[in-house]
């Protein structure tokens, strides 16, 4: 495990259980500042349940979570997970943004009050300020002009912008996306996926869970390829997706061709 002060994510063996199944193994990762991490694995393999657990929507059973080299959670000696203060989580909450396939806007909010409400009711800032980062924004993800818009008047892609400007207006260090195309048709995916590649080269910390094989291969500097709650295996994008070495993983991706 990669121990340096770099890391802006710690995960060390964790568990988690739905009743009788556990769902998570003994996983442990790192990710380090500027780093783009992808995420595959089958449906059912524990991606989604690892990304609510480290943006704190489920609870671990056991192990470690850390966000800059301090623990949010860990076992204590009895085997019970403790988890930091709620002062603390909430502070660890503003570490980080998470965009989710379904979009999640308030659907009586506008775009603009949507990207805007959590860093001024959240974050206590200034209006004034948030606005005009609001609308820089809105720029960026190409929806300049629609600040009054609601959320029905938008097609998937534009609403998936909307969320990833959400998102980054409360100045994360490191942006989760579950499954951030899965809700959408291939011309919107293209939206989406342009989205992230501009934030990568403007070495943005990600952690994306991802179907898009190809973009994952060309977007993330490591894959971790999961299945039935376990890592099976990780390593650069490149090498994992062309020269994969667990057969679970070759299974996975010849499945992906065909």
């Amino acid at each position: 495990m990669n121990n340096t002060s770099s890391n802006i994510l710690r995960i060390e063996h964790a568990r988690k259980s739905f009743g009788d199944t556990e769902v998570l193994h003994d996983i442990s990762l790192s990710v380090d500042a500027g780093e783009v991490v992808a995420i595959i694995g089958p449906s059912g393999s524990g991606k989604s349940t690892l990304l609510r657990c480290a943006t704190l929507l489920e609870r671990l059973d056991g192990g470690c979570l850390c966000y800059d080299g301090v623990p949010i959670a860990e076992s204590n000696e009895q085997g019970q997970m403790v988890y930091a203060s709620a002062k603390a989580l909430q502070d660890v909450r503003m570490k980080f943004g998470l965009v989710f396939q379904d979009f999640n806007l308030f659907p009586h909010y506008s775009v603009l009050k949507n990207i805007t409400d959590p860093p001024i009711q959240v974050q206590k800032r200034a209006k004034s300020e948030v606005f005009a980062e609001a609308r820089a924004l809105l720029l960026k993800m190409g929806l300049q002009g629609r600040d009054d818009a609601m959320p029905c008047e938008l097609s998937g892609g534009q609403q998936q912008r909307v969320s990833i400007a959400r998102a980054l207006a409360l100045k994360p260090e490191i942006l989760y996306f579950d499954e951030p195309t899965s809700a959408l048709d291939p011309e919107l995916t293209g939206e989406i996926l342009r989205v992230i590649r501009t934030l990568a080269a403007e070495q943005m910390t990600m952690v994306i869970v991802t179907h898009e094989m190809n973009f994952a291969r060309e977007v993330a500097d490591r894959i971790i390829f999961m299945d039935e709650g376990l890592i099976v295996e990780e390593g650069f994008a490149k090498d994992l997706v062309d020269n994969p070495q667990h057969e679970r993983l070759k299974a996975f991706l010849n499945k992906l061709e065909t």
